[in-house]
């Protein structure tokens, strides 16, 4: 199942700072959280933020500093490491399972792979997103230790081995939720 939503970042970090300290994972399990920063000559941040519920996890983006009514790359990558200008020390796409890239709702992906965050007029977005391929905590699908990458172009979900997404705007590595 997918949860999408846009919404004014004003609002948005206001419904995530508000929601902070009630923000259980609806299961009981792991969470994670990832803040973003930008890359060299970049302006995009946000937060993202794993919630283990069961064999899913939900994810939730709240990013700001995205170009106005465009869509962009949205990826777990493998190595949680941004201390490259631009990045590329992240790594490729998250990939436990040695599966070609391919479209978010595809069981024969990357565990990484997930939707394009389509940013409003302001360029900010909130998406919330649920996903059996990844994990909080343990085993081979874990993303604690891990990276988020926002890319400059949307993902087409069919180049390999990144679907042509561009350039890195933002990452965030992933550590265990308190």
């Amino acid at each position: 199942m997918i949860f999408r939503t846009a919404l004014p970042v004003a609002a948005a970090t206001l419904l995530l700072a508000s929601g902070c300290a009630q923000m259980q994972p609806a299961g009981g399990g792991a969470s994670a959280t990832a803040q973003l920063n930008p890359t060299a000559g970049n302006k995009v941040s946000g937060t993202v933020r794993f919630e283990q519920s069961g064999d899913k996890v939900l994810v939730t983006a709240v990013v700001s500093g995205l170009k106005p009514n465009a869509e962009h790359g949205f990826h777990v990558h493998e190595k949680g490491d941004c201390s490259a200008p631009d990045a590329t020390s992240a790594g490729g796409h998250f990939n436990p399972g040695g599966k070609p890239h391919a479209h978010y709702d595809k069981g024969e992906r990357h565990a990484g792979d997930m939707p394009n965050l389509r940013a409003d007029s302001a360029g900010s977005t909130r998406v919330m997103w649920e996903t059996s391929l990844l994990s909080v905590g343990g085993g081979a699908s874990n993303v604690i230790g891990r990276a988020v990458v926002i890319h400059r172009d949307p993902d087409d979900y069919a180049s390999q081995p990144a679907g042509n997404s561009g350039p890195r705007l933002a990452c965030g590595v992933i550590v265990a939720g308190k």
